[in-house]
């Protein structure tokens, strides 16, 4: 049985002589494989920073452009650094539109929406992860096949429905299916689940706690990577949502900051200076919920990549 382990040391013990002779025989061995190492890691630096310039360029010709007057937005050849720094643009753009109601609006929907997809997706993943019944592997799957179905193809069922329940003009279409899952949530959430001991919940389960107990209790304190991650991208999807807004709500006291955007965009021309100064102050709150919950959210990707 110690054969293979008899072996390895064996190799190790050639490869270390092997390293010594060509030691011996070129005393500067070490010192051009340790510039060999320095020129990769110079090299990995080189192209890491290259990628990474050329992934944040968007960004910075969309800062670039929201300080730009009109004029020098439409002149040619286009300018890199603006010529004169316009930072009343972002004044400007907030005054034009009632954009805090917009704030207001997309905020309320947003919030719930998370509340909706975080609790609702955390109970069903918990079920499909300890909770034994019939057909629960057949179910499961059928949940996963709905990834299968683009959203697009579900469009004018859905609005039919939410046409026939008046909920045209309200925030309902856009907050209610939160509450009743997605499957790539429900895959997320339930692969975390089957981590959790068993016997942990056996034991609470003979002390006489119900499943919601356990779940509310127990699940959701030893899941909060996962939870965080499904909270990240519910709050990212429904922040930028464009289309359930622009489909859904009609009076203009009920538009989002995504609906709001709009005004900036005319049949003849464009404010692209106010555009990407509105671009980007609708964008800052996605940054920042990515800068301070990255932890959370890495860790969360991470495990759910490890499981099982």
């Amino acid at each position: 049985m110690d054969k293979p382990n008899e072996d390895l040391d064996y190799l190790d013990e050639v490869d270390s002589l092997k390293t010594l002779g060509k030691a011996e025989e070129n005393p500067s061995f070490f010192e051009h494989r340790g510039n060999r190492k320095s020129i990769l890691v110079i090299i990995n630096f080189v192209l890491l920073a290259a990628g990474g310039l050329l992934i944040l360029s968007p960004l910075w010709w969309m800062v670039s452009t929201s300080l730009k007057t009109m004029e020098e937005v439409m002149s040619f050849p286009p300018t890199f650094w603006p010529e004169s720094w316009e930072f009343g643009n972002y004044l400007r753009t907030w005054e034009a539109a009632p954009f805090t109601r917009y704030t207001i609006n997309t905020l309320t929907i947003t919030m719930l929406v998370v509340i909706g997809n975080v609790l609702s997706n955390s109970f069903i993943a918990y079920g499909f992860a300890k909770i034994p019944f019939k057909g629960k592997n057949v179910l499961f799957a059928i949940v996963l096949a709905t990834m299968m179905i683009p959203g697009f193809v579900t469009l004018i069922p859905q609005y039919v429905l939410f046409a026939k329940l008046n909920w045209i003009n309200t925030y309902y279409p856009l907050i209610v299916p939160a509450f009743f899952g997605s499957a790539f949530n429900i895959f997320l959430l339930r692969q975390f689940y089957m981590t959790i001991p068993t016997e942990l919940i056996e034991a609470a389960k003979m002390e006489g706690a119900s499943h919601f107990y356990i779940w509310w209790k127990i699940g959701l304190p030893l899941t909060k990577p996962a939870i965080a991650t499904v909270a990240i991208f519910s709050f990212n999807g429904a922040w930028n949502d464009f289309l359930g807004p622009l489909l859904y709500l009609n009076d203009e006291n009920l538009y989002t900051l995504q609906i709001g955007l709009q005004v900036f965009k005319g049949q003849m021309s464009t404010q692209w200076n106010y555009l990407m100064a509105g671009s980007l102050l609708v964008l800052l709150p996605v940054i920042l919920i990515f800068f301070f919950f990255q932890k959370y959210f890495i860790q969360g990707i991470n495990l759910q990549s490890g499981g099982k």
